[in-house]
């Protein structure tokens, strides 16, 4: 079944590796769009007791690695190519 699923996403693995990012607009929006860290993960704690961990479910999606990388590429972009302060997106 895992086979079958990376054989479905092979041209988007492909496409998101191979995308050249050449314009300020472009990369900006790639990081707004990409969260720094997986939005699911969270501490569940009522009344001060932690009850329990939601563990971060991003490591499940199979190209999870291809956006991380996507985003700091644009991320490293802005800041040799450009000259941005990218401290707002941290």
């Amino acid at each position: 079944m895992l086979r079958i699923v990376n054989l479905l996403l092979a041209p988007i693995d492909g496409w998101l590796a191979s995308l050249e990012i050449n314009s300020p607009q472009l990369a900006t929006a790639i990081v707004r769009l990409i969260p720094a860290q997986c939005p699911f993960e969270r501490d569940i704690t009522v009344g001060g007791h932690h009850l329990f961990h939601i563990p971060p479910m991003c490591k499940l999606n199979p190209l999870y690695d291809r956006f991380v990388e996507l985003r700091f590429r644009a991320l490293c972009y802005l800041v040799d190519t450009c000259g941005s302060d990218i401290s707002a997106f941290s």
